[in-house]
């Protein structure tokens, strides 16, 4: 009895050996899959661990994104597990440097030291610009640089954003022409303190591009109790003109709670009055000059207009005259020339040849009657026939 009890035990071993084998074998994996989020976060390290201003330091950064563009900075009142405390006013961002990864995911690039405006504690920074966020910090030291201990955290009630921030609102017809655009950034909040929140102060940022934000203080009226929720909207206004990617942030307590990008539409009505201005002033222009030129020009008209009214007098008193003897289909005598140029000589300049024939002349005179003997002319002016007419000796 005691060989089968003793053997029923080996056999119970080697199946509890096996299955803790098993299970062992099972749960590997998992733990090295946890471990791998660990090791895919973006590192940065440095060459020097401080350096004074003027100098440079070589920065190092592996796990980051493929082809990722980044921006180095040094910051003061920083520190790596905290972050960058008063945001990247904190920082010196006209020596800032940008870098883009490999694609492998590291990047290498000298940095410039440069001093802070905060005091030290100071980290070197590193982030992304566009894309998934990812961030880096890494203790570094300015040599020469003032240092101070860090701000200490206020106690009582703390707010936490519980929802997406969000922003509402549309453009009008005068954003289209250049006017502000403008925005509500709303989110839910929750205090995680201990004590409650009246009329909290919130810090609302703008940002385009590598820039840092212009933070503005906006006040929230209203209380929040330890472990309760509020809604809260805050207004937001960019610059006139203002076009391209922006970036919306939230802080509260010198920690930045959320970030929300904001794509704002070129002021195309700006380029159209633009367009419309440089073809209504050249109009403009060219008309102005039109009426000088008109005003200039009246005098010159007035005289030229006078010549041609004599000459057309002139040519007026001839026509007849001209016409009668083609119609005469014969020779002109001596006393027929003699009339013609004494009536000439009497006719009054501006009398019925400046205005057309006289009522005389005005009846057509037939081709085989002169003009003597035109039987609808005056009594005094006819004649006998010539004998060089043509009609002598055909009636």
């Amino acid at each position: 009895m005691n060989g089968r009890r003793n053997g029923r035990n080996g056999k119970f071993c080697l199946w509890a050996v096996a299955l803790l084998a098993l299970l062992g074998s099972a749960l590997l994996p998992w733990s090295t899959a946890s471990g791998a989020p660990e090791a895919d976060k973006p590192t940065v390290t440095l060459s020097a661990s401080q350096a004074g201003k003027g100098g440079s330091v070589t920065v190092k950064g592996e796990g980051w994104r493929p082809d990722a563009l980044l921006m180095m900075l040094i910051c003061g009142q920083s520190t790596p597990g905290k972050g960058v405390v008063g945001g990247t006013n904190s920082c010196a961002n006209a020596e800032g440097r940008a870098v883009t990864t490999g694609e492998d995911g590291t990047f290498r690039k000298k940095l410039p030291v440069a001093e802070p405006p905060e005091p030290c504690p100071c980290v070197v920074h590193v982030a992304t610009v566009t894309g998934e966020k990812a961030r880096a910090d890494i203790a570094f030291k300015v040599a020469g640089h003032p240092v101070k201990p860090l701000p200490a955290q206020a106690g009582g009630g703390r707010l936490s954003v519980l929802s997406d921030t969000r922003l509402e609102g549309s453009s009008g017809l005068l954003t289209w022409f250049g006017a502000p655009p403008r925005r509500t950034l709303v989110f839910t909040v929750g205090n995680v303190g201990s004590t409650p929140l009246k009329d909290p102060l919130f810090q609302v940022g703008t940002s385009h591009g590598v820039f840092a934000p212009q933070w503005e203080e906006r006040q929230w009226r209203g209380a929040v109790a330890p472990g309760k929720k509020a809604r809260i909207e805050l207004p937001v206004e960019l610059s006139a003109g203002a076009h391209g990617d922006y970036l919306v942030s939230l802080k509260f307590g010198g920690k930045v709670l959320a970030e929300q990008p904001w794509g704002v539409g070129r002021p195309w009505g700006v380029t159209v009055f633009w367009l419309l201005l440089c073809l209504v002033v050249p109009a403009a222009v060219f008309r102005l000059g039109m009426a000088v030129v008109d005003r200039l020009r009246p005098r010159r008209r007035r005289a030229s207009g006078r010549h041609r009214t004599g000459r057309l007098a002139e040519l007026g008193g001839r026509v007849p005259k001209l016409r009668l003897l083609r119609l005469s289909r014969g020779a002109v005598t001596a006393d027929e020339k003699a009339r013609a140029a004494r009536d000439t000589r009497t006719r009054p300049p501006g009398g019925a040849d400046a205005h057309g024939p006289g009522p005389a002349e005005r009846t057509t005179a037939l081709p085989w009657f002169t003009p003597d003997t035109d039987p609808g002319a005056p009594a005094g002016r006819l004649s006998a026939p010539s004998d060089n007419s043509p009609t002598k000796g055909n009636t």
